[in-house]
């Protein structure tokens, strides 16, 4: 038996050799991103939570056929000590079979993001929802909660934020700049009286928790004309009420949220449906604004459609000074599943912001 054992010895670790050596050790945007177990990761206009020395991403999970944008699985989520390589840990918040349930099996879920709430230990996932056969009717924020960050997650609700409220506006701000539900000047504000009683839209959104604590849902509202960053409560689970209107009247979604050295920054991109566009940024020193917007943040070839993707989340990179990944989607309307992630740095100059293309890199190109 002597020789089949060392055989066996040879055979393990040449299979460790190899597993060794097909560890990723760098970025490489637009291409197949194998899991651990070799299959394309699966995780589309997602988010991260950074926990405990792990990273989590949590995205879309689309399977092969035609059942293009409808949620047939759920939200996926994988692990990774090192942003190169992930592990698949499951579905964290599966779609129900229920067909009377709000995220029943074909409704629309998109752009999940999960945030934890050291007070209530929960943590938490907010989603775009459009229930199921209604097309993009519905406009829903979805909340669901969990005990473990992999889930699986619990569905609480869906509905339209801020029943009933009015914007907040920064100090200052002529009354003829305010929303008037009297007399609406323009499309955007028709749309948001319109939707006054019942809340408003909530299509593509992003989560961010500040320095001190509070949360803030970001989300495109009023036919996505106009941007909303609201107020989450203690719990994370619902809006307080407070809410400003960023750049209105002017069509944006895909928001994608950070902070650094004080400043807010954002990056969205035009509504062109599955087709790239320009990707454009905005700041702020307070968080509902005044927000300033700088255009598109990306230079080189294929800047004038996001290198051919659309922004999802932009990661702070634990550890690493001055360090932040923008993650964007390369969509494949008619083949969901192969969806391409385009992870690029992003670049500060003073407090302006570049993104240039790279078709190599690794985290070494921040700063420790």
């Amino acid at each position: 038996m002597k020789p089949y054992r060392f055989l066996l010895s040879a055979l393990l670790l040449l299979s460790s050799l190899a597993n060794a050596q097909s560890k990723l050790i760098a970025f490489t945007p637009g291409t197949i991103w194998p899991d651990n177990n070799g299959l394309h990761i699966n995780a589309h206009g997602g988010g991260m939570l950074y926990k405990n020395g792990t990273y989590y991403w949590f995205g879309e999970h689309k399977i092969a056929g035609d059942a293009g944008n409808r949620a047939m699985v759920g939200v996926h989520c994988y692990s990774s000590k090192d942003l190169y390589n992930w592990k698949d840990e499951g579905i964290a918040l599966a779609v129900s079979p229920d067909s009377t349930n709000d995220i029943a099996k074909g409704c629309i879920l998109e752009r999940p993001k999960v945030i934890y709430n050291p007070k209530t230990k929960k943590y938490v996932m907010w989603f775009h929802l459009e229930l199921r056969g209604q097309g993009y009717k519905a406009a829903r924020a979805g909340v669901a909660t969990a005990d473990k960050v992999s889930g699986p997650y619990t569905f609480i609700k869906s509905y339209r934020p801020n029943a009933g409220f009015m914007p907040l506006y920064p100090e200052g701000t002529p009354d003829n700049e305010k929303v008037n539900c009297t007399h609406p000047t323009n499309e955007s504000e028709g749309f948001f009286c319109r939707d006054l009683p019942g809340g408003q839209m909530a299509r593509d959104m992003n989560v961010f928790v500040d320095d001190d604590g509070k949360a803030y849902h970001i989300f495109s509202a009023e036919e996505n004309y106009t941007l909303d960053i609201a107020e989450l409560n203690d719990n994370y689970t619902g809006h307080t009420g407070k809410f400003a209107r960023v750049y209105a009247g002017h069509q944006t979604e895909a928001p994608a949220i950070f902070k650094h050295k004080g400043i807010y920054y954002m990056i969205g991109s035009g509504t062109t449906g599955w087709a790239p566009n320009p990707a454009r940024w905005f700041t702020a020193k307070s968080i509902y604004g005044p927000w300033t917007y700088h255009g598109n943040p990306c230079i080189g070839k294929g800047s004038e459609i996001t290198f051919g993707g659309q922004s999802t989340y932009v990661l702070p990179v634990t550890g690493k000074k001055d360090a932040f990944i923008f993650m964007a989607d390369k969509w494949t309307p008619k083949d969901a599943i192969d969806g391409r992630y385009l992870w690029l740095p992003v670049t500060f100059k003073g407090d302006d912001i570049e993104i240039s293309w790279m078709d190599k890199w690794d985290l070494s190109v921040f700063k420790k």
